[in-house]
């Protein structure tokens, strides 16, 4: 299960709001369960509302497991401030319809944790009309961040986006006319290139909101987890080539447990240290370097407008004020 000796030692409260996406298994079940026994209060944003509960109790009794061991670093409370809101990427309706509950409910959030993805799915689309890996990896979560982000500028000192990329995106390729791969067939579709598309686009993004919120109160980063063993691999189990792959570098010790892919997560989201770094890509809790590709400002902008042209059904113009460039 890991120890809190290898985590940032931070004294949270339930003041402090967090949302996680796909919070209720792997890196995201996690990341939400530490920093919620840190003190502050957590929202799980998942589809399912039974196995989001069912993370949650999971949650409680290893938060009273960790109090009896008497592991440092956990609040004083008796239970966890942890709660669901029902959230599905691959429609944006959903997406919609989760940000309109949030700010119902909420008037303010601290930290935007964008984990929730899926790798190496087959060729498939959503009901919106975008390759599935495309809008649950990348453009959903590009319509929730640009619908939160007035949020968290009202939100005080040291708030901070965190996007779970990955080092796929070093086999990514930019081509924004073949994004959604329509062009393939479902045989020769390739499965790697879109889902390293995906991420790459994250890192874009990260480039991209930093430069419109370089006097806020906002910073944006992007972390990869390693190779880590969690649900993610469902998409691909049909592959041997990958089912040989993640069985290698099992038996080389180059996996890791959820525990282990989240710490950089955790580290990027609340470590002090990081307060007002931006356009950090973090590797084993560590700061490294994207690609040149996902360096390079003018493919980025491209994107960026690429990205509110899929979008123009739901951003508003009120929404534009914070997406335009500076």
């Amino acid at each position: 299960m890991g120890g809190s000796e290898s985590l940032p030692q931070v004294s949270l409260t339930t003041d402090r709001v967090v949302l996680v996406t796909g919070g209720n298994t792997g890196i995201g079940y996690e990341t939400a369960k530490w920093i919620a026994m840190m003190g502050a209060r957590v929202i799980i944003a998942c589809r399912s509302e039974e196995r989001a509960q069912r993370a949650i109790e999971k949650m409680q009794k290893e938060f009273r497991e960790e109090k009896t061991k008497g592991t440092p670093g956990l609040c004083s409370s008796e239970t966890l401030a942890v709660e669901f809101m029902a959230l599905d990427l691959a429609s944006l309706k959903s997406v919609e319809s989760f940000i309109n509950n949030f700010k119902e409910k909420e008037n303010k959030l601290h930290l935007l944790i964008c984990n929730a993805g899926i790798a190496l799915h087959e060729q498939e689309y959503t009901e919106d009309g975008y390759e599935i890996m495309f809008q649950v990896n990348y453009l959903g979560h590009f319509l929730l961040i640009s619908k939160l982000l007035p949020v968290m500028l009202g939100s005080g000192d040291d708030c901070r986006l965190v996007l779970v990329s990955s080092e796929a995106h070093r086999a990514a390729s930019f081509d924004l006319e073949k994004a959604q791969g329509k062009h393939h067939t479902k045989e020769n579709f390739k499965r790697l290139l879109y889902y390293g598309n995906s991420k790459l686009y994250q890192i874009m993004q990260m480039y991209s909101l930093n430069r419109r919120l370089q006097n806020t109160n906002v910073t944006v980063n992007c972390i990869h987890p390693g190779i880590v063993e969690t649900e993610i691999s469902r998409s691909f189990t049909e592959l041997q080539l990958w089912r040989v792959f993640f069985q290698l570098s099992k038996a080389v010790g180059k996996t890791k447990t959820p525990f282990e892919g989240a710490k950089t997560l955790i580290t990027a989201a609340i470590n002090p240290k990081f307060k007002d770094t931006r356009d950090a890509y973090f590797i084993d809790m560590k700061i490294t370097q994207a690609n040149s590709l996902a360096r390079d400002q003018q493919k980025q902008e491209a994107l960026w407008k690429y990205s509110i042209d899929c979008l123009k059904g739901f951003l508003k113009k009120e929404d534009m004020e914070y997406l335009e460039k500076d």
